[in-house]
């Protein structure tokens, strides 16, 4: 892991189908970034290319070979957004480290925006956006998740977690003393700070391909914020096996009266079928729950890395 702080600015930018946007994309950082006197010949950029489908790894080493700033790591398994992240933590050099999406949806000409914002004194800043150009199951996915971590992680309100965001060295480290194979970057960032904060830009249109992020790894992160810091699950689980308890007591007391006021009992297959239901299904989902956070403690425990390298380039081997 990178601990010296050599350089003035890292970018962290986690790389999946994107061969057709990596040269536009390094030419703006470059435009931008050179225009800052404090930033100028003192910063690099490193693509964790997240085993890419497509020729974004032959790109990236076509793009070292010709800017000396830009840094690449190939992952050899997929490892998804955050862990691909972590990969790039744990090799900047910068006092200063900015993550940001390869699609051109984040604008390299923001960055100063987010600096100014760091330079008042925060730790974190994070970018939102007045209007973001995703499909409408993704932004409705946002609400949700935006209202689970407000809850699960007490994220302070109106704080939107983008991953176009610039950080303090000294919080990166504490990011990356996480070793689990489940990574959440916001999640260890709260847990690290809480002077946190937010500057509005634009969000633009994808400059060229399909988005890799689909509603199956949305899931995916969902459950890592929702399992890896907080218990708040395996509660509400234990409250709605005791809602059902109590409920299933009230019906008994219900059912001795009914049989001691009437004549018959009348025959309810329907109902007895619907309660074995309602309770089959609470008991399965609080074996999940219970399941999902073992599974988790089980390979944590086992070692699983967060990710593995196959091949670097730009990057001294001390550092790959």
């Amino acid at each position: 892991m990178a601990t010296e702080t050599s350089l003035a600015l890292s970018l962290v930018i986690p790389v999946y189908g994107s061969e057709l946007v990596l040269p536009e994309l390094v030419s703006r950082l470059q435009d931008t970034l050179d225009s800052l006197p404090a930033i100028r010949g003192s910063y690099e950029a490193i693509f964790v290319c997240d085993c890419s489908p497509d020729r974004s790894w032959q790109v990236l080493t076509e793009l070292a070979a010709q800017y000396p700033w830009v840094r690449g790591i190939h992952l050899r398994v997929n490892a998804g957004q955050h862990n691909a992240i972590m990969a790039g933590l744990a090799r900047a050099r910068g006092a200063i480290i900015v993550t940001m999406d390869d699609d051109l949806q984040h604008a390299p000409s923001d960055i100063p925006t987010l600096l100014a914002e760091l330079d008042k004194g925060r730790d974190v800043v994070y970018a939102s956006f007045a209007q973001r150009q995703h499909a409408a199951w993704k932004l409705l996915g946002s609400r949700l998740n935006d209202k689970v971590a407000s809850y699960l992680m007490k994220k302070p309100k109106g704080l939107y977690l983008s991953p176009f965001r610039a950080m303090r060295a000294s919080i990166a480290r504490d990011v990356l003393r996480y070793q689990g194979p489940y990574v959440y970057v916001d999640g260890l960032i709260l847990s690290a700070t809480r002077n946190i904060g937010s500057v509005t830009v634009a969000h633009h249109a994808r400059y060229a391909g399909d988005s890799g992020y689909s509603l199956k790894k949305s899931i995916s992160l969902w459950l890592k914020m929702a399992t890896s810091f907080s218990i708040v699950p395996l509660r509400l689980t234990s409250f709605a096996g005791m809602a059902m308890a109590g409920l299933g007591f009230v019906l008994a007391i219900l059912l001795i009266i009914q049989k001691f006021t009437l004549d018959r009992m009348p025959i309810g297959w329907s109902s007895l079928i619907v309660t074995v239901l309602i309770i089959g299904g609470v008991q399965l989902v609080a074996l999940g729950m219970l399941g999902e956070y073992l599974g988790r403690v089980l390979l944590t425990l086992n070692g699983r890395p967060q990710y593995v390298i196959g091949d670097t380039v730009g990057l001294p081997e001390e550092r790959a």
